[in-house]
């Protein structure tokens, strides 16, 4: 499922799953915030509790489910995202650390394209030194900080802090769509000119499938920008993870690299696991350009894998359906059956 999914969800709501049990989501008991919080406050305005038990549905928050316990306000992501277009200018972290931490999914979304409009804006606007005082709740910047024009940044918050807070709060980013609207705008971007191993060591090491999701998910950037080795290396490390959530995460993510080099996606799923095809392209200043082969060869799966059948014919169905997805009819069917040629070049 795709992040995109989310946003028209409630047009037809889907059935439960065979052997789910959700009880009806009590009405939310909104509570006083402990200081002002436009943004929390604005989020807590836009609450429908009309829309409360869909949401708890389609996110899965039965008994023994992945968002198992989380609570809902009821509130559609493009509220969600006009809420963040008023009151972003108005965030420090601060705010945002309030706003992470809250019980309710809508607004630890809230904070997290929060967070990607202080970044973003922050690339373009650097910060003058001495504008604010460390841990304060900072105002709007002074326009003409910048040659380009007036700058609307956060003074005092950089994108380095963007990316620590994102990293030291993973906690809190646990259902699919926050790990989706967040991780590539952040990570992605941030590590476009940096050395990318953070994202195999949360591949490999995540403390929760939701890491994990990072890891695969922020190579989006990277195959917006026609560098598609590290996602098909993270999809090696993920090539047999037992979590459907990751299927679906790692297929979506071949199938775009496959829009951007089909024939290179043709070539993974019909080698075997490990196998690292070298691609002639620049290496970003500060990365390594080998990074994506050497991970793959010191990886666990990436040596199991070595010498053993096609991908296509191991990898989980749903992964492969997602990632063969645009291929021709006739194609999907002989990926499907398991009939690809092993040699494609």
């Amino acid at each position: 499922m795709y992040a995109s999914d989310y946003q028209g969800f409630m047009q037809v709501d889907p059935p439960l799953n065979k052997g789910d049990q959700l009880a009806q989501p009590a009405e939310p008991q909104l509570r006083p915030l402990q200081r002002k919080n436009r943004l929390y406050e604005e989020m807590l305005r836009k609450a429908d509790p009309s829309q409360v038990a869909g949401l708890s549905r389609f996110f899965k928050t039965g008994p023994g489910q992945y968002g198992e316990g989380d609570k809902f306000l009821g509130i559609k992501v493009p509220v969600t995202r006009q809420v963040v277009k008023a009151c972003w200018r108005e965030v420090g972290l601060p705010e945002l650390e309030e706003c992470i931490r809250s019980e309710y999914h809508e607004v630890r979304l809230a904070a997290l394209l929060t967070l990607v409009q202080l970044f973003s804006h922050a690339k373009r606007c650097p910060v003058k030194p001495g504008m604010a005082a460390e841990g304060q709740s900072l105002s709007v910047a002074e326009p003409g900080m910048t040659a380009n024009g007036p700058c609307q940044a956060r003074a005092g918050i950089s994108q380095q802090d963007c990316i620590d807070f994102y990293l030291s709060h993973t906690a809190f980013i646990n259902n699919w769509d926050l790990v989706d609207l967040s991780c590539y705008p952040l990570l992605g971007e941030w590590l476009l000119d940096k050395d990318r191993a953070l994202l195999y060591d949360l591949a490999r090491n995540g403390k929760t499938l939701w890491e994990q999701r990072i890891g695969i998910v922020s190579t989006m950037t990277f195959v917006r920008h026609g560098q598609t080795d590290d996602t098909f290396a993270i999809a090696d490390i993920l090539l047999h993870h037992p979590h459907d959530l990751i299927h679906k995460a790692v297929g979506w993510l071949l199938r775009e690299a496959g829009k951007r080099d089909e024939a290179a996606l043709k070539a993974w799923l019909a080698e075997p696991p490990g196998s690292v095809r070298h691609r002639k392209r620049k290496a970003p200043s500060g990365a390594s350009g080998d990074r994506a082969g050497r991970a793959l060869r010191n990886s666990e799966v990436g040596a199991a894998g070595l010498g053993a059948g096609p991908r296509y014919k191991t990898m989980p169905r749903t992964m492969l359906r997602y990632a063969i997805e645009r291929f021709p009819e006739a194609e999907r069917r002989r990926f499907l059956s398991g009939v690809y040629p092993v040699s494609v070049r």
